[in-house]
């Protein structure tokens, strides 16, 4: 799919990977780009040079009718975006609840789910379109210290496969993109080094571009972790579960 003239809508638009997503599409000549946001006061700095090609879009991914108001609204979308995520950074068992456990399951899964499922209709009818969801080097290891973080990433990891298959009938492309931190608000709460945003973008729509069907390992970084991980997964794994929450 070439991302000249394609109609985009990024979730979580705002900020970090998800703004880095729209600038780079805008340089690719995509004709229109819904950014999309919990708050819309925060695409503020985005609208500041009055692209007409932007179009500001109120979404909360867990709100079942604002996902059906956007897909009534962005029903010209050739490619689907779903960026939009929340990490709590806490243990399974040491967490004071499961508040924040079930947020990210929210947000991660079922919001990447209802917004897959909304505009499925749409991207069928664009001749198939493409989706990308992001991902996480942590759908495949377990990180004690963001374990139900972890756990969310590893259920869309799975719904992205499934719906892959689901769609492959309409030609609707699915990339999965598996990614280490990088340099945001979120990325930021964990080790250096730390890619940057733009490393993953790029890879991303350069799969878009080039066809790939699949889960791409995005980065330098991310490249050297995912071959300690095919090389002696559960040997990663047992380096990971080291990491562990502490208790208050």
């Amino acid at each position: 799919m070439k991302l000249a003239h394609s109609v985009a809508l990024v979730t979580g638009a705002n900020r970090g990977i998800g703004r880095v997503f729209v600038e780079e599409l805008l340089k690719r000549g995509a004709s229109k780009v819904y950014i999309a946001a919990r708050d819309t006061t925060s695409l503020k700095e985005m609208l500041k040079d009055r692209d007409h090609r932007l179009v500001p879009m109120p979404l909360d991914v867990t709100d079942a009718d604002q996902v059906a108001a956007a897909a009534a609204i962005a029903s010209d979308v050739t490619l689907l975006i779903n960026n939009a995520g929340y990490a709590a950074f806490e243990g399974a068992i040491s967490a004071s609840d499961i508040d924040n456990a079930r947020r990210e399951m929210d947000v991660n899964y079922f919001g990447t789910l209802a917004l897959t499922r909304a505009f499925a209709p749409v991207l069928a009818k664009s001749g198939g379109g493409a989706l990308i969801n992001m991902l996480s080097m942590l759908s495949l290891i377990s990180l004690p210290v963001a374990a139900t973080y972890s756990a969310s990433k590893a259920a869309s990891l799975s719904l992205t496969r499934s719906v892959r298959a689901e769609l492959g009938a309409q030609g609707t492309q699915v990339v999965g993109v598996l990614a280490v931190q990088t340099e945001t608000e979120m990325g930021a709460k964990l080790p250096e080094p730390r890619m940057t945003p733009q490393e993953v973008v790029t890879e991303a729509l350069d799969a878009i571009e080039t066809a790939v069907n699949d889960e791409i390992v995005a980065g330098d970084q991310t490249r050297a972790i995912y071959a300690a991980f095919t090389a002696d997964p559960k040997g990663l794994q047992a380096k990971m579960s080291t990491r562990l929450p502490q208790r208050a």
